[in-house]
């Protein structure tokens, strides 16, 4: 944590508290990269030393206004354990963010962040039949490592989680079909890193497939792709550190 950073609120942890500010600062990168809907969407992080506990988004902030203290904190059964302060009840949490999120929180442990992303040209991949394509070396990164999801309605209904955990199962991405995106990440960089390349692969599709006839990589090429990244043992961690000092530089209030 740096010496700028603010005096950190009464009853909650050091431990939460930097998880706090790497959280709100992911909430503003997703803002800068240009991967936020509104106020819609959700990041979440499980609470260090506390895994039925996770830190979420108020309903109705932009990305760009959330900063560590204004998170709740959450059960995974949906109860607030923590608001912050000041707050009146006002705009509360998003039904779709805890039906999804306590879902995969609950049933991967691994999973330090979960995020959830509905840009155009994620939402426009996620609606082909063919899915991801291997035509960038961004998509090479989910090659053989992406799972896919039917669309049931929004995911508003506590019965929709069961087949949402099974069609995500071990993978640590997941194209909601004709919705959008679902990344979770053994750590906040991890998570940041998966979104970022596989909402740029999607970007990268669609224009491709605008523009003419796809030249598609070899198999031995796609093979020898999935086992060099499949090398890295955490992601993200360079360029999450890259993106920490350009916020830092830009606007430090996600640290408040």
């Amino acid at each position: 944590m740096s010496d700028t950073d603010p005096i950190r609120p009464v009853g909650i942890a050091q431990a939460e508290w930097e998880t706090r500010v790497e959280l709100a600062a992911l909430y503003r990168a997703i803002h800068r990269y240009g991967m936020t809907d509104l106020i819609y969407n959700h990041i979440t992080a499980r609470v260090p030393d506390e895994p039925e506990h996770i830190l979420l988004n108020p309903y109705g902030l932009l990305y760009h206004e959330v900063t560590a203290s204004s998170l709740y904190k959450i059960h995974l059964n949906g109860d607030i354990v923590y608001r912050p302060e000041g707050d009146t009840g006002e705009l509360g949490l998003n039904p779709a963010a805890y039906v999804i999120h306590t879902a995969v929180h609950a049933a991967r442990h691994d999973a330090l962040c979960v995020l959830h992303t509905h840009t155009r040209a994620s939402s426009a991949v996620s609606a082909m039949a063919c899915g991801l394509l291997p035509v960038s070396q961004h998509a090479h990164m989910f090659y053989g490592r992406i799972a896919y999801h039917d669309f049931s309605g929004p995911v508003v209904d506590l019965a929709q989680q069961g087949q949402l955990v099974r069609d995500l199962g071990a993978h640590h991405a997941m194209m909601l079909r004709n919705h959008g995106l679902l990344v979770c990440g053994r750590t906040i960089a991890e998570a940041f890193f998966n979104i970022y390349w596989l909402e740029t692969a999607c970007k990268i599709q669609v224009d491709a497939m605008a523009g003419g006839e796809l030249v598609m990589p070899s198999q031995a090429s796609l093979e020898a792709s999935r086992k060099a990244f499949g090398r890295i043992a955490i992601r993200g961690e360079r360029e999450w550190a890259a993106v920490r000092r350009e916020l830092d530089r830009i606007d430090p209030s996600y640290r408040a």
